[in-house]
């Protein structure tokens, strides 16, 4: 980081002149030490917004709110805001975040995960926003490498890289990524995690596509990696909970898969139309094939089969471009 330097009065040339033949010469300009309270220039974050979704999580909160205000005193910034958002809670959640000096946002009743994300990402007020659950799982202490690589990307992901959960998970979380990657055209090691650092005004952009369950880190990703902006992988060792998780596996699962193929549709139509078009293709080419050789004649079955690749592939065509309008609205340049 440059120095800064107290400013001296300009000196003229004749004045430089006759100090140099009196063998003197202009004071030099004396360079000051920044104050230790005072941010680092050039950091790229320095308004920051914590929002912890937070349902019957009175068990982890006063911790975590602890070990957050620590991570906050080290990183120094020009401004933080802590919120816990209290998703229909029927424990002392909502006291107790306010006890640990947090704003607690409350709903009357359960909205779903993800619908305290979005209130969350609605009322911050900080310039980058730092997502993380209230079961204690993310640990704080990651936010010092978080704002580091924030220093040249949009959004950093905390990754657990398929480890930290049950078994049936991480095989689950492992398929998902993988798909994901596909669709996206960028390697996804970490789909689920709902641990991130995202730039404020990207995210209050795509809060309208977020659902108000589970999979809204699912969407999130996939939106910003299909809509240009820059996307880093931090890894870390997620930690266990204590209580009850409130993940569904079968119908949370289901709708990860169903997420990842609406946000496809939506941002990269020709990734899920043109396998599928090209599919067809091949079956009709196939049925042709055998019906020649069997019959010598081209069959009203492979008229059809050829017939719905074309027209799946002419509405890729088509939702290819509707995708490229609908991100005239979305994208930023980047700061």
């Amino acid at each position: 980081m440059p120095l800064q330097l107290e400013q001296t009065p300009a000196v003229g040339h004749d004045t430089l002149v006759g100090l140099m033949a009196a063998g003197e010469m202009p004071p030099r300009r004396v360079e000051r030490e920044p104050s230790a309270s005072e941010p680092k220039r050039g950091r790229r974050v320095t308004s920051l917004s914590i929002v912890v979704p937070a349902r019957n999580e009175a068990l982890n909160l006063p911790g975590l709110l602890a070990e957050i205000d620590e991570a906050l005193a080290r990183a120094n910034l020009a401004f933080h805001e802590v919120l816990v958002i209290d998703d229909g809670s029927t424990d002392e959640t909502s006291r107790i975040a306010e006890a640990g000096g947090a704003r607690a946002v409350s709903h009357a009743h359960s909205l779903g995960n993800g619908a305290a994300v979005k209130r969350g990402i609605r009322e911050a007020r900080g310039d980058w926003i730092l997502l993380l659950d209230g079961d204690g799982q993310h640990p704080p202490s990651e936010l010092a490498a978080m704002l580091e690589l924030a220093g040249r990307h949009d959004m950093v992901v905390a990754s657990r890289g398929g480890r930290g959960g049950s078994a049936h998970r991480n095989i689950a979380n492992r398929i998902y990524s993988r798909f994901a990657s596909y669709v996206s055209d960028h390697h996804i090691p970490d789909l689920t995690s709902g641990f991130r650092l995202v730039r404020a005004d990207v995210a209050k952009d795509l809060v309208w596509l977020l659902p108000n369950t589970f999979s809204y880190p699912t969407t999130i990703t996939m939106s910003m990696l299909r809509g240009g902006w820059s996307v880093a992988f931090h890894p870390f060792v997620v930690r266990e909970r204590r209580g009850r998780s409130h993940i569904r596996l079968f119908a949370d699962g289901s709708r990860f898969f169903l997420i990842i193929l609406r946000i496809a549709t939506m941002f990269a139509p020709l990734r899920v139309f043109l396998p599928v078009s090209g599919l067809f293709a091949v079956l009709g080419l196939g049925w042709y094939a055998y019906t020649f050789v069997v019959d010598q004649r081209f069959t009203n079955m492979a008229v059809m089969l050829f017939g719905q690749a074309t027209l799946l592939f002419a509405l890729g065509l088509i939702a290819e471009q509707i995708a490229a309008l609908r991100f005239q609205n979305l994208s930023r340049d980047s700061r």
